[in-house]
């Protein structure tokens, strides 16, 4: 069978209509009814994060957002990962203890509470100088719940050695913990020192320390140990002695006014980093996690005012404001990469609000397809004659 003229152009102009459609909406096959976008496809507001300077999106009425003098810091509800307010929250800084959240997240699985474990000298090899301790002791047998006290009441990075022994050694434990925060979703962080020691290049973010203390919060283990004001620890040579938390917020220590309804979550400090937080507390039903990383202020328990004030505007900030991005943090991050730009991300969809073609998209596919026909026709058949 012979195709006519008349076939033979409009086959190759549906042909190149097709491919003007695929290649200028690329939107309407993705992004259609009943399609995951996937991962990396965002809304403008969770980009925002990613910006530097405070953002928050208030609605008429909503409290003033707290001027505080964080380096970086985030307050977001921890039940549905909203940020309701944030400042630099993906600025990469030494988090000090707070890193412990991660060690936690990653260890605690794995080591049933009630193993019993006789120390070695080498456990405790490499606490770095200046470390909080426990008073973990050579030859002496713990529990592994004894230990996780030291870790979360005391901060002991000898506790944190002695775990990351039985969790596979140190090197071991930082690359898995790095493995976990990528799977949280929290790429900010690279781990050194599991129990967060200063060391080169060990770096989080107000953003992955809100996500590891969501996390934990998650864990029933976890929550109890970050809760837990006091506790009892076996001491050297027999019996024991009572350990109490250090973060002021939940026990009110040294003149800090404990936090009503604070549910944990750790606290931080080296001479890097400065004073670290997450805190997280609970009313009326709700749940709030806030980071705080390295005050300025000259006051050394403004660590724990500054996430007071932080919490104390979430709760009251309820409702009347509209969150600038999500703790769910594998949907939160803009095409490209961190840097990426809000604006890139909405123009670089081709659709509406409801994921259909816009207007010019479609426009655009008949333009091209139209072209394409007439250089079909000239090439095929030569100039057209005219009247």
């Amino acid at each position: 069978m012979t195709i006519g003229f008349a076939s033979r152009a409009a086959v190759s102009g549906c042909v190149l209509c097709a491919a003007g459609l695929l290649a200028l909406a690329p939107a309407a096959a993705t992004t259609g009814p009943g399609v995951d976008p996937g991962p990396r496809t965002t809304d403008a507001p969770a980009s925002l994060l990613y910006r530097p300077g405070t953002h928050v999106r208030p609605r008429a009425g909503a409290p003033e957002v707290p001027d505080l003098s964080a380096r970086a810091w985030l307050v977001a509800d921890a039940d549905t990962g909203a940020v309701l307010a944030a400042h630099d929250a993906h600025r990469k800084l030494p988090p000090a203890s707070t890193l412990k959240t991660l060690f936690a997240l990653t260890v605690m699985p794995a080591l049933p509470s009630g193993i019993r474990h006789r120390v070695d000298p080498k456990e405790l090899e490499g606490v770095g100088p200046g470390s909080s301790l426990v008073g973990v002791a050579e030859y002496r047998t713990y529990r592994v719940s004894d230990l996780w006290n030291g870790v979360f009441l005391n901060s002991g990075n000898d506790a944190v050695r002695v775990l990351a022994a039985l969790s596979g050694g140190w090197r071991t434990t930082a690359e898995r913990m790095e493995e976990k925060a990528r799977a949280l979703g929290a790429r900010d962080t690279h781990v050194k020192s599991p129990d967060g020691y200063d060391a080169p290049g060990q770096v989080s973010s107000a953003f992955d320390l809100a996500v590891f203390g969501r996390a934990g919060l998650r864990s029933p283990e976890f929550a109890e140990y970050c809760a837990r004001a006091e506790a009892s620890f076996p001491a050297r040579d027999g019996g024991s002695y009572p350990i109490v938390n250090t973060n002021r917020l939940l026990t009110g220590a040294d003149g800090v006014a404990p936090y009503r309804g604070l549910v944990g979550v750790k606290n931080g400090y080296t001479s890097h980093a400065g004073n670290t937080l997450v805190a997280a507390a609970r009313r009326d039903g709700r749940t709030l996690v806030a980071t705080v990383m390295n005050p300025r202020s000259d006051d050394g328990y403004a660590v724990y005012e500054e996430a007071r004030e932080l919490l104390d505007w979430g709760f009251d900030a309820g409702g009347r404001v509209d969150p600038v991005g999500s703790l769910d943090a594998l949907r939160s991050a803009p095409p490209g990469g961190p840097e990426a730009d809000a604006v890139a991300v909405s123009a670089s969809r081709g659709d509406d609000a409801d994921g259909r073609p816009v207007w010019w998209t479609i426009a655009g596919a008949a333009l091209l397809g139209g072209a394409g026909v007439a250089v079909y026709l000239r090439v095929r058949w030569g100039p057209v004659p005219r009247d």
